[in-house]
């Protein structure tokens, strides 16, 4: 362990052994990275005495947020917790799960085989463990962003003599709908936050058909060496599911040429910006893994995002620009394309297939356990979350015993960033039927 201070707090950085397959626990460990924050005025002996808070991030595939002081929630959470932000397996600085490292698993079959144990049921069966060596055995509270909820949902349904309380914001899953249904769900929702962005900026209809036509007649790097393709341009749509991402959509937009001797071209500084929106360089688990997640026994994935995406031809950005329309940017997604055109994903292409064609994933939810749930849990539900279907977590509200929700229109998918300490703070009550 090693302790140091920022302003406002003790950290204490950790390290946790725990099983790569958690049914053979005397097989292979790999580590997993928490960070323990403390404000500075609890970090004496009044340290021991406060329960212990851990947050999971969203995803999959990205390690906690590393925060300088007690920004944001987190400045609201240390007032009377023990917080641990956890690196989830394979991200941050847990063992690394990304293009350098897999290859030493061996062939993709058992890099697809690896990666099967990184998902919502392991990182639960890590936290026990955590737990267990952190509290003495003490039930904590769990605050889960996302896809940190989708995990905090499945701790429910398998571990909850672990939880004191449950905290979730953006991130109740469905219990049962497949991956091809929740991207059914989430085409009008991508569609509308198109609309209104094209309603906001009129200017960048015509600017989104200029460099779609310059893409489909010119071959362009990226300085990371990836491929900017029409549809690598048109995933840009992921912004527009976070408060800002609207007015960041735009700024990037207005920048994107320049005039040279050949004719204008699109910018050094603008295929900068593009190169830090897209590459997954940084999170390469989000795309390798992303279908997977909404994966339960019920048949493979198999690439269900770019299925429904041929199902609205307003995606189409030939057929749009050939008859006169604004081609549209699609949403939070992963496609076989992204394992041609980006650098770190390319080497995990045949391993991203073999997840893909995988039909035997486990169930990750038990609606009759959550059914008879005992732990408090509050959520705060988004009014139109372009990531996780409005109606899909109210579903799942209403079958979770005792959940308690916050449903509302002023943040979009980013509130616990938005938010911050409001935000927190609201769920805590309502968890606790204060409000």
């Amino acid at each position: 362990m090693t302790t140091y201070r920022q302003p406002g707090l003790v950290l204490t950085d950790h390290r946790f052994p725990v099983p790569l397959d958690h049914d053979r626990p005397d097989r292979e460990r790999i580590e997993v990275f928490g960070r323990e924050v403390v404000a500075s005025g609890r970090a004496g002996a009044d340290r021991e005495g406060l329960p212990w808070l851990v947050y999971l991030e969203g995803g999959p595939g990205f390690g906690a947020r590393r925060f300088i002081g007690p920004q944001a929630w987190l400045g609201r959470a240390v007032e009377e917790f023990r917080v641990l932000l956890l690196d989830q397996r394979g991200t941050g600085r847990s063992t690394p799960a990304n293009r350098q490292t897999l290859p030493l698993r061996g062939t993709p079959a058992e890099q697809a085989a690896y990666l099967a144990h990184f998902r919502a049921d392991s990182i639960v069966r890590d936290c026990e463990l955590i737990r267990r060596r952190l509290t003495g055995g003490a039930p904590w509270t769990v605050l889960g962003q996302s896809f940190g909820g989708f995990c905090a949902t499945h701790y429910l349904s398998t571990a909850p003599e672990g939880l004191e309380r449950v905290v979730v914001t953006g991130g109740l899953p469905s219990l049962h709908a497949t991956a091809d249904e929740v991207y059914r769900a989430a085409a009008p929702r991508i569609l509308r936050k198109n609309e209104a962005h094209f309603t906001r900026y009129p200017q960048d209809a015509e600017r989104t058909r200029a460099i779609l036509t310059h893409l489909l007649e010119h071959e362009v790097t990226l300085p990371g060496g990836g491929t900017l393709t029409p549809e690598a341009f048109q995933s840009l749509g992921i912004l527009l599911g976070s408060g800002e991402g609207t007015h960041q959509l735009h700024l990037l937009l207005e920048g994107a040429f320049v005039p040279t001797p050949g004719g204008p071209r699109l910018a050094d500084a603008f295929l900068e910006q593009i190169q830090a929106q897209l590459s997954f360089a940084g999170h390469p688990l989000y795309a390798v893994l992303h279908e997977a997640i909404y994966a339960q026994g019920r048949g493979p994935t198999d690439w269900a995002a770019e299925r429904v995406r041929a199902e609205h031809p307003e995606f189409d950005a030939r057929a749009a620009l050939a008859e006169g329309r604004t081609p549209f940017f699609t949403g939070e997604s992963v496609h076989p394309w992204h394992f041609t055109t980006d650098p770190a994903l390319a080497p995990l292409r045949e391993t991203a297939e073999l997840l893909a064609a995988r039909a035997d994933w486990a169930p990750l939810y038990d609606p009759e356990r959550l059914a008879a749930n005992e732990v408090p849990v509050a959520a705060a539900v988004y009014h139109d979350d372009m990531y996780v279907d409005t109606a899909h977590s109210l579903e799942t509200a209403r079958a979770v015993r005792g959940l308690r929700t916050w449903v509302t229109d002023e943040f979009e998918h980013d509130g616990l960033r938005a938010g911050g300490p409001r935000v927190l703070d609201r769920l805590l009550a309502l968890s606790r039927d204060e409000l």
